[in-house]
């Protein structure tokens, strides 16, 4: 639908999260957009919420656990980002039941062009590994869930682009990056190996998912998959040395040490950091940074987003 400005609707799910929240925010930072955006929330009042209503998005209360309420969250809206969050069940049903009702209401809505934020299946590179399986047959839930759940937009015929995600930097800032020792000496530890890892800046996600928008129907049918850079281990601790100016060691672990530290997400990441070993060379393949680009001129290097987040960090 065109509002009275002429613009087109996105209609945006998770607006006040991560990717969500950068497609919002990348809309309304273009003074040329094409698309007017509808910011999809369960708590219309949050702050958040309320920040994006006064840089001119429409706020709308839905709930991806609340089927009925999504139908109307996306009338008569042009485009439509859907994206679901494990994280928050850690359950692999119910991100595809909200998957499937998220696809779902976007068909009845008769949207012309849904991005569904989505991964790779990993159960076929991790089969013989070893790995444990989770939740029934998955071996990376969070992953495999989502890659299932790209048929429930198939299916119904919806006009979707695919855009396979990757390992969000944001995580460095929630246990992952670097740690303090008792001799003071910094120290980031991974289950990596040499291998690399493809990260992005979450705000990246939503950059990126305009590009697409922008682009139109071209890539309608298509799977756009994206990061920011592949590094090492070793690459990753030489930025935080830059960045924090003093030496920060990479001390690579294995994977079952990982898996021993016994968090609540260990057995989950494990056999993530599994996969992005055993898979790199076509995970990193797979995410051509040329391509990415021209969807997302903006799109920051693993040193831009530190300089911009350091002050996120803690303990060190």
């Amino acid at each position: 639908m065109s509002g009275m400005s002429g613009r087109r609707t996105i209609a945006v799910l998770g607006a006040t999260g991560n990717q969500g929240g950068g497609l919002v925010r990348a809309v309304l930072d273009d003074p040329a957009a094409p698309f007017a955006v509808r910011a999809i929330t369960r708590n219309a009042g949050s702050g958040r919420a309320r920040e994006l209503a006064a840089r001119g998005a429409t706020i709308v209360e839905a709930d991806l656990g609340d089927p009925a309420s999504l139908r109307p969250a996306f009338v008569d809206a042009h485009g439509a980002y859907v994206v679901t969050n494990f994280f928050e069940s850690m359950s692999a049903d119910v991100e595809k039941a909200q998957a499937r009702a998220a696809a779902g209401a976007v068909k009845d809505a008769g949207v012309s062009h849904v991005i569904w934020s989505t991964l790779e299946d990993t159960r076929t590179a991790l089969a013989g590994s070893g790995v444990p399986e989770l939740q029934g047959t998955y071996t990376v839930p969070h992953f495999d869930a989502k890659d299932d759940a790209n048929a429930y937009f198939r299916e119904l015929g919806v006009p979707t682009t695919f855009l396979r995600t990757t390992f969000f930097w944001e995580a460095f800032t929630q246990g992952l990056g670097p740690r303090r020792g008792e001799d003071g000496t910094l120290a980031l530890t991974l289950p990596l190996g040499e291998r690399r890892l493809s990260g992005i800046a979450s705000e990246d996600i939503g950059r990126t998912a305009y590009g697409i928008f922008k682009r139109g129907v071209e890539l309608v049918g298509e799977t756009v998959s994206i990061a920011g850079e592949h590094l090492t281990g070793q690459q990753y601790a030489a930025a935080f040395a830059r960045a924090l100016t003093e030496p920060v060691e990479y001390r690579p672990m294995t994977v079952e040490q990982f898996r021993a530290l016994r968090q609540p997400t260990s057995d989950e990441f494990a056999n993530m950091f599994r996969y992005y070993h055993d898979a790199e060379a076509e995970f990193t393949g797979d995410r051509e940074l040329s391509k990415v680009r021209d969807l997302n001129p903006r799109l920051q290097s693993f040193d831009q987003w530190l300089g911009l987040h350091l002050g996120s960090f803690t303990g060190l």
